[in-house]
Formats: C-alpha cells, structure tokens, sequence
C-alpha cells in the first residue's frame, strides 16, 4: 500500500509540475498576492475530484466523446491564446503599483479565470482522467494510490501560493514583473500552440 501511494505521489507530483498554464497563473496570483490561496485551493480540489473521478470510472467515458475532447481543445487554445496575448502586454507596457499590489480583481473574478485555466485545457484531463487512471489500475490499491496523487497537488499548489507570496518583496521592481509576466505568457503560449498542432 506504501508502494501504490508514492507512485502517486511521484507520478502525479510529475505530471502536475509540466501543466504550465495553471501553474503560471497560480504563480502570478501568488507573487502578486491576489487571492492566491483561494485559486490555489481551487487548483487542489479540482485535481482531487478529476483524479478520483477518473480512477473511478469516468475514463472510460470520456473515451467515447472525442467530439466533446475536441471542442474543449480549441476553447482551450483560444483561451490560453487570450491569457498569453494580456501576459505579453503587460510584459510590453509595465505594470503600475507593483510592490505586492494586486490589479484589484475580484475574488469571484480570480476563482473563475483560475476554473477556466484547468478545465479549458484538455490537457488536464488526458492526465488526471486517462493517463493517471491507467497507472493507478496496476497499483495494489486505487484507492491508496489516489491519496498519494492527491497530496502531490495539494503539496505542489501550496508550494506555488506560499512561494509566490514570499518572493513578492523581491519582485516589487518593474523590470522583475515585466520578466515574470513575459515568462508567464510564452508558457501560455506554447501550451496553447502545442494543443493547436498536436491535438489530444
């Protein structure tokens, strides 16, 4: 059972670090202090229901709806095409009241980009409803195996929101933003050319 929970751990730890685009948007909220616990907490329960869900069933249907994956992927580029064009202008332009001010976003408003950062990226469920289940389904035990890739999300996303936070203080300067905000949109760009010419 200890061996089925570190795969998780490891497995999904691995998987969850290389989705960039909900990464890159936690980190921002972080470093800037806007709500981020809140999206972080959303990123953390997202995963758990998706990665239970898909080691519970789910996978198998959604391997019957190809058409449904495939809308999802092009909302998913589209929206991702849209973050990375507001990440480069802001990169282009500069930010104003950078020392740790948020842009004065809502609550609500951060909670619904971060919902739609994870479940617009079809990436996401290939990993937690397919490519997870298939792992967890040689494990001892799917259930232990689903604690394991549970806690890696929840350690990954903590870490983003605590990190950001703390290294807010050292990234007040506006060349700093700029780097961050560049960095943040070349990754939501090559997420979502990479959806546009691979596919799902």
């Amino acid at each position: 059972m200890l061996e089925s929970y570190l795969t998780g751990l490891v497995v999904c730890g691995g998987i969850i670090i290389a989705i960039g685009a909900q990464n890159a948007y936690v980190l921002g909220l972080a470093v800037r202090r806007e709500h981020h616990w809140w999206s972080a907490g959303l990123c953390m329960s997202t995963d758990v229901l998706l990665l239970t869900a898909g080691m519970f069933g789910v996978s198998a249907i959604l391997l019957t709806m190809p058409s449904a994956m495939e809308a999802m992927r092009w909302l998913g580029v589209a929206f991702l095409s849209w973050l990375a064009a507001q990440a480069f202008y802001r990169a282009a332009t500069g930010r104003q009241a950078l020392a740790a001010v948020a842009d004065g976003r809502s609550l609500k408003h951060v909670l619904l980009a971060t919902l739609a950062v994870t479940i617009l990226n079809p990436q996401v469920y290939l990993d937690t409803l397919l490519l997870v289940p298939a792992i967890g389904a040689q494990q001892e035990s799917a259930t232990t195996f689903v604690a394991g890739a549970s806690t890696a999300s929840i350690l990954w996303f903590s870490l983003l929101a605590w990190g950001g936070s703390m290294l807010s203080p050292w990234l007040s300067r506006p060349l700093a933003w700029r780097l961050i905000d560049g960095a943040i949109g070349l990754m939501m760009a090559v997420v979502a050319v990479h959806l546009a010419s691979n596919g799902v």
